[in-house]
């Protein structure tokens, strides 16, 4: 049996070990981008193998946090691509300004960039008041870190420049405040906010949104859990509510595709169609 071969059952055994052991299932991520995680991790966690690795997280509950920080993605910043911003404050929230409340999902929020920039979004065009956010996540680290909301002031600059290009009202200024070496989102961008661990792999619709965020996500997951999560933010979506994919992400081949009309295609920005 060649290498690769064994190393591909090492990959289904450890995948399975784990969510027997603490219901993480990462079985139907895609296979070269979880293989590349996980030999990262072995790496950088000082395991010669991957067999030696899953008898460490089995029996070592401390290995569990640090694992997920590889297994996670948690690479973002504050509105990233900002046409995709600008798209939704011209063409998304006047429709949502017509709602007398708004709840919107950001789903793997990873540690809150987008999550705090759609909050500055929603304030600048007045409906901030009247939304409720949902930021949610796999990674007990990066939702600890979201709910912090600090971030290095080396990237503020970015986040800035990024800011003024979604079509900005305001100065990103406005919404932190310098102190301790980091940027710290003011407070009360966070009063509207509920964090909550919540796998798109196995859980549920936990409520009906307006506007569900879900960026560069889907292009970890097999054809088969992209599927399954589209399906899940169609059942989660309220009538004629709105969806928000990544640059690279497309529901063209889900069969969940006919659940939804391009509303700002260069975007990926989806509607719920009408069934």
């Amino acid at each position: 049996m060649a290498d690769d071969d064994i190393e591909d059952i090492e990959i289904q055994l450890f995948l399975e070990a784990l969510h027997r052991r603490y219901h993480y299932d990462f079985r139907n991520y895609a296979q070269a981008s979880i293989k590349r995680r996980l030999t990262q991790a072995r790496t950088q966690l000082g395991y010669a193998s991957l067999s030696a690795m899953q008898e460490g997280v089995l029996h070592d509950e401390s290995v569990l946090p640090r694992l997920l920080n590889y297994l996670t993605v948690q690479v973002s910043e504050m509105f990233r691509d900002p046409s995709y911003f600008r798209a939704l404050r011209e063409k998304v929230l006047p429709h949502l300004a017509t709602y007398p409340s708004l709840k919107v999902w950001v789903a793997g929020c990873s540690r809150g960039e987008e999550l705090y920039s759609l909050a500055i979004l929603f304030r600048e065009e007045g409906l901030y008041d009247r939304t409720l956010f949902y930021a949610t996540d796999i990674n007990p680290d990066a939702l600890d870190a979201a709910e912090r909301a600090v971030y290095p002031l080396d990237v503020i600059k970015t986040y800035t420049a990024n800011h003024q290009k979604s079509g900005a009202r305001t100065s990103l200024s406005d919404y932190y405040s310098a102190a301790h070496g980091g940027a710290i989102i003011d407070k009360s961008l966070r009063e509207r906010v509920v964090f909550s661990d919540h796998s798109l792999v196995t859980d549920s619709s936990f409520g009906e949104m307006q506007l569900i965020s879900c960026r560069n996500v889907l292009i970890y997951f097999d054809r088969e859990l992209q599927d399954r999560v589209v399906g899940l933010f169609r059942d989660s979506l309220a009538r004629k509510g709105f969806l928000g994919l990544g640059s690279k992400e497309s529901l063209r081949f889900t069969r969940h595709a006919a659940s939804f009309a391009p509303f700002v295609s260069a975007e990926k920005i989806y509607q719920r169609a009408e069934e």
